[in-house]
């Protein structure tokens, strides 16, 4: 499990297609040597497996369901990833419950400063920012106003959802400690909604069915 509190940066160095995988090679000291083979880790809020890590580099493989449902199917060699190691049973969740199962891929619309550049008082290095995103319509159920949601592996606070479109709050800390930065209108990004959200909506959906056979029974039984 994850809690989308990002750790740092890699950078995408290395592509190559092997037996109906994709091999990744992502450059990232600090994170990469403090993994072994097998390890779990989290790349842009997928949860990827380590493979042949060094104290600079770690290798992974991407299975073709993770090319079709996720970002980093479209990702180019110096593009930047958000790395995070699973979370130590015990250890503070700062953000929310993460499993590294991408539900599916948005799409970036807008990353705006609160200030607007034109203004005297902007600072790029201080200004807070707003980011929204359109969101897959098989995912949409699960998006709650003031709820949590992880894009790109980040735990976020949706600010208010239209029904197709989230918007999120981003502090500067934020910005510039993760992929946000780098990335443009358009730009694919990885949505997984939170799972206690979804666990719950399946409670309330087995609940109502469980409504609509005992009224049925009920009918049935009285003739109708």
């Amino acid at each position: 499990m994850f809690t989308g509190i990002i750790e740092q940066t890699g950078t995408l160095v290395g592509l190559a297609d092997r037996g109906g995988v994709r091999r990744i090679t992502i450059e990232a000291p600090g994170v990469a040597s403090r993994l072994r083979e097998g390890d779990s880790l989290g790349v842009s809020g997928v949860c990827l497996t380590a493979l042949d890590p060094d104290p600079k580099f770690f290798h992974a493989d991407l299975a073709q369901e993770t090319l079709d449902r996720t970002s980093l199917g479209v990702l180019a060699k110096g593009a930047k990833v958000n790395l995070e190691l699973p979370t130590a049973a015990g250890s503070p969740l700062g953000g929310h419950v993460v499993q590294g199962h991408v539900d599916g891929t948005g799409m970036l619309t807008a990353l705006d400063p609160v200030i607007p550049e034109s203004s005297p008082e902007f600072n790029r290095e201080t200004t807070d920012w707003t980011l929204k995103v359109r969101v897959p319509e098989n995912v949409r159920q699960w998006m709650v106003h003031k709820g949590s949601v992880a894009v790109e592996g980040i735990s976020l606070t949706i600010a208010a959802f239209d029904g197709a479109e989230i918007s999120i709050a981003i502090l500067p800390l934020t910005y510039w400690r993760t992929n946000l930065h780098t990335l443009r209108h358009g730009s694919p990004v990885n949505i997984e909604a939170d799972v206690l959200v979804k666990l719950a909506a399946m409670q309330m959906q087995a609940e109502r069915n469980k409504q609509m056979d005992l009224s049925a029974s009920w009918l049935v039984a009285n003739g109708y």
